[in-house]
C-alpha cells in the first residue's frame, strides 16, 4: 500500500431529518439525510409521500384520468375507397 493516498476515515453520526441519530464510519465529516428506517414508509408500515416538484400530483392526475374508458373507433367508417372487389374493379376502369 503507498502512504498519503488514501482518504482519512473517520468515526462520523448520521442525522437524518426526523431525528434519528446513528454512528458509522466514513471519510466525510458528517451525513444528513431526508429519510431513515426509523421514518422511511416501507420500515414503518405508514403511507406517506415524500414529495418532490409535485410528482404526487402529477401520477395521482394520471390514475383518474386512465379510469375513464375511451371509446373505440370505428375503422370501417373512416376508410374510403371500395368496400367490396365489384366496386374496385369498376373504379380502375
Amino acid at each position: 500500500m503507498k502512504a498519503n493516498i488514501h482518504p482519512k476515515y473517520n468515526s462520523i453520526t448520521v442525522t437524518c431529518t426526523c431525528g434519528a441519530t446513528f454512528q458509522t464510519g466514513s471519510t466525510k465529516d458528517s451525513i444528513k439525510t431526508d429519510i431513515c428506517s426509523r421514518c422511511h414508509p416501507f420500515f414503518t408500515g405508514e403511507q406517506k409521500f415524500v414529495d418532490q416538484l409535485g410528482r404526487v400530483e402529477k401520477y395521482q392526475a394520471k390514475q383518474k384520468a386512465a379510469t375513464g374508458k375511451k371509446a373505440k373507433k370505428d375503422r370501417k367508417s373512416s376508410q374510403s375507397g371500395p368496400t367490396t372487389l365489384s366496386e374496385l374493379r369498376a373504379s380502375s376502369k
